[in-house]
């Protein structure tokens, strides 16, 4: 998803303040990193993002930034940003579903692992596993839409302030991080050309499919794949690979959570703080 950027103003009132400069740096450390697509590398932008939303909320506090929020002529620029702050919520809300789903079911086939089932029992809980992955990309799929709606209302032209530049720069880089952490989640299989991923293939702008590399760092996927296999040969060899998969993939959505929880309430507490200073 091509992110849109603002020429910044140059009348922002507190330019010369550090903390102007910490955010523009933020920025574009994130820009630079859209194309992450491993758990670590969108582990560490979730963490910039975090840091960037919390740069945020300090220039939030001052006097001359309040002042030129609360002007009535930036009000319906204001309100646009709080409706697309609200629906990013949403889709952070949907991804912690996701992986809390993910995590449920990875753990409940690691119990059934250890009691040792047959083959035959394996093979109905692995399927059982890949059904509810489905039901969960339904979800991702709304999230992703409504991540392009925000977009499109950013991408639409206009003469802004520079706190208002500053505001739907952030908001943007947000939605390619939120994006990234969709895709990971929700990928399909290389090999997969299924009609049903065409509208997610457009929506993330995907022109060739995953490259290996990118599918070997994926343990979301990794773990899918390993479970397709057994099910495939239902050969008890494969058994401890994917338990080894299945414990990988765990590890990485546990932290995926915890990134996504801490972004979460710093998107709250600045939206918070803008519906404060528009109210006043």
């Amino acid at each position: 998803m091509a992110a849109s950027y603002h020429a910044r103003s140059n009348n922002l009132p507190l330019r010369q303040h550090p903390i102007v400069s910490q955010i523009d740096e933020t920025l574009n450390r994130l820009r630079a990193s859209q194309s992450a697509s491993t758990s670590s590398s969108i582990g560490h932008n979730l963490s910039g993002l975090q840091d960037l939303h919390e740069c945020v909320d300090v220039l939030l506090q001052f006097p001359l930034t309040q002042q030129a929020l609360a002007q009535e002529k930036q009000r319906e620029m204001v309100e646009e940003l709080l409706d697309g702050s609200l629906m990013l919520l949403d889709v952070c809300t949907t991804a912690k579903d996701a992986l809390l789903q993910t995590k449920e079911c990875t753990q409940e086939l690691q119990s059934i692992l250890r009691k040792r089932c047959g083959a035959e029992g394996l093979a109905n809980e692995f399927r059982k596993y890949l059904t509810s992955r489905k039901t969960m990309k339904k979800a991702i799929c709304k999230a992703l839409q409504n991540l392009k709606h925000i977009q499109n209302k950013l991408s639409t032209p206009g003469e802004n302030g520079a706190v208002i530049s500053v505001l739907r720069d952030v908001e943007a880089v947000t939605i390619s991080v939120l994006e990234s952490v969709l895709s990971f989640i929700s990928r399909p299989e290389a090999e997969s050309k299924s009609s049903r991923w065409s509208l997610v293939s457009k929506l993330m702008h995907q022109k060739k499919e995953m490259c290996e590399e990118e599918q070997k760092a994926n343990e979301i996927l990794n773990a899918k794949a390993a479970v397709r296999s057994y099910i495939k040969s239902e050969n008890m060899k494969h058994v401890e690979n994917v338990q080894k998969e299945l414990e990988s993939s765990e590890l990485s959505i546990q932290d995926l959570e915890e990134g996504l929880e801490t972004l979460s309430r710093r998107m709250i507490k600045t939206r918070v703080t803008v519906l404060n200073i528009i109210s006043c």
